[in-house]
């Protein structure tokens, strides 16, 4: 890919092959992919920006995104913290602590 202005990280595809989604700085960009008749980039563009962690290596990315390309998983770098909370049945709970009509 080339770098219109500095380096890139963490790579991920959309699931459509339509867009590729990457990391500069705190930024997270997304650039338009067209295959026909060539190859072409957008310009990237910037989805949000924000503090969040990187993995051991900045070549894999440590954020994942939704089927529809709308949402994203990204680990929060706060310092002291040390631990994670992995929340396992929380549709049921969710149920629970939520009624429904």
């Amino acid at each position: 890919m080339a770098s219109f202005d500095g380096g890139r990280t963490s790579p991920r595809w959309n699931r459509n092959g339509k867009e590729l989604f990457h990391r500069n700085g705190n930024k997270m960009m997304a650039v338009d992919i067209s295959t026909s008749p060539d190859i072409a980039l957008s310009t990237p563009r910037l989805l949000f920006e924000q503090r969040y962690a990187y993995g051991r290596t900045t070549t894999l990315p440590n954020y994942d995104v939704s089927p529809d390309g709308r949402r994203f998983l990204m680990v929060k770098d706060e310092s002291g913290l040390g631990r994670l909370n992995v929340v396992l049945n929380w549709v049921e709970e969710l149920k629970a602590r939520v009624p429904t009509k």
